[in-house]
């Protein structure tokens, strides 16, 4: 239940979760959570167009099955919102983060700023580990001197996770929320949200200042709602930044329209260039994992990893195929500490803590972990890389895994695969297109 009327501040909340109280305050704003228009019922949280076939309940009434996973919308129901007051204190020196940017990235930070200034929408393709999150500090920076409220979201919930600390240091002194599906902190209102592209559904004209990290991931890219969801988020003046190293067709199509300026970053903070990866042909290698067998070429690389004490992860395209790969290395007998993981995984986040904090010599994966989550100093290796599963920007991600800190900035992508699939060709050729342009600016 909503008792303060600062959890509304450029949120979209149904009405029925407030307070007595709450409901009757002047300051708010109601619309049917449903609206009628040209004929049909439209969600006025996702914007949804619905099908009365799909919609209808046995009262009569009708709810939205669209974004239902956040709370039902129906046409019972209002939804209540008040306008955002930029209500925050004002802090005198509000980033306490005291890095240096290099000259590429001060050039890329500076034209954000920009970017934001002018309300634009604008795109910055930048390698993995170029360091996008440093390049954000001055925009905020600037964003909280002005009194502007900033919401920073990705489609994934391990991204968010390992955002928010970030941004947490850098500006200590300034308030901040981070929001997603397993949050277990209450809402509150902040000037800094991090937060799942899912939970901006919640959000109505908030945020003047909106980065949208890692754009072209599931299931982010091509899922219309998210994208009214941003759209909602943001209000009429405020500006709008994607941020990716991969980006997907209708991002470039955006770009070569003109409703997205785009910037470039092919090279690491650290100035080194991307690993490139090595492409191992095995055409047995998808039979012998059925059998929850490896190859011995495999096996051998894997015993070799742990007894030189090289943390890695080894990326597999389907959750039989994490039980396959771990039974074979158990039975092998390797003194090895690992675990298994994949999306669904109630234990994930405490796998990748572990991970972190190197309680684990290695993890098995799928493709949850190709992007988002930074392990210092590891190698990568992908079993069935020409699986379909493993998509050309699924594998950039994956090899963009590798040499991400300055104390190990190279390191090893092996790429086992029965066939070189068209997949695993561009990922070689777009590494090492990226490395030929980042030659060019040295």
């Amino acid at each position: 239940m909503i008792n303060h009327i600062s959890e509304l501040y450029g949120r979209q909340i149904k009405l029925s979760d407030l307070s007595e109280e709450l409901q009757h305050h002047p300051d708010i704003h109601v619309r049917p959570a449903l609206a009628k228009i040209a004929g049909r019922w439209v969600c006025t949280r996702c914007q949804a167009k619905l099908k009365p076939t799909l919609a209808g309940l046995p009262s009569g009434q009708f709810y939205c099955y669209e974004c239902i996973q956040m709370g039902r919308m129906d046409t019972l129901q209002g939804l209540a919102t008040v306008d955002e007051p930029n209500r925050f204190a004002a802090v005198k020196h509000p980033m306490s983060w005291r890095g240096h940017l290099t000259a590429l990235q001060a050039a890329c930070a500076q034209q954000i700023v920009e970017v934001f200034k002018d309300h634009r929408r604008h795109l910055l393709w930048a390698v993995t580990g170029a360091g996008k999150t440093e390049m954000l500090f001055p925009t905020i920076e600037w964003a909280i001197r002005h009194g502007l409220r900033i919401g920073i979201a990705s489609p994934r919930v391990d991204v968010c996770i390992e955002l928010f600390p970030r941004i947490q240091a850098a500006f200590d002194g300034v308030s901040s929320v981070l929001l997603h599906g397993k949050s277990e902190a209450p809402y509150q209102y902040c000037q800094i949200t991090v937060c799942t592209t899912h939970q901006l559904l919640r959000f109505y004209h908030a945020f003047d200042v909106m980065v949208i990290d890692e754009v072209d991931v599931f299931p982010f890219s091509g899922n219309p709602m998210l994208h009214t969801a941003v759209s909602n988020a943001i209000k009429p003046s405020g500006g709008l930044l994607y941020l990716t190293a991969t980006p997907d067709r209708s991002l470039l199509r955006a770009v070569k329209s003109g409703y997205l300026s785009v910037g470039y970053l092919p090279i690491r903070y650290h100035g080194h260039l991307l690993p490139e990866v090595t492409i191992i042909k095995l055409p047995k290698i998808a039979a012998q994992i059925k059998e929850s067998r490896l190859p011995g070429q495999v096996m051998t690389m894997i015993g070799r990893l742990v007894a030189a004490k090289q943390r890695f992860l080894l990326f597999v395209p389907t959750i039989q195929d994490l039980q396959r790969v771990g039974a074979a290395i158990s039975r092998e007998k390797i003194r090895c500490r690992y675990e298994t993981v994949f999306s669904a995984d109630p234990k994930r986040l405490e796998k990748v803590a572990a991970m972190r904090s190197r309680s684990l010599d290695f993890l098995i994966t799928t493709t949850i972990l190709e992007r988002g989550v930074t392990f210092p100093g590891i190698d990568v290796l992908v079993l069935k890389a020409d699986d379909r599963i493993f998509s050309s920007a699924a594998l950039v991600q994956i090899a963009g895994r590798v040499g991400r800190n300055s104390e190990r900035p190279g390191g090893q992508v092996l790429l086992y695969c029965s066939t070189r699939s068209s997949s695993v060709k561009a990922c070689d050729r777009q590494i090492k297109q990226m490395n030929q342009k980042a030659r060019q600016l040295s």
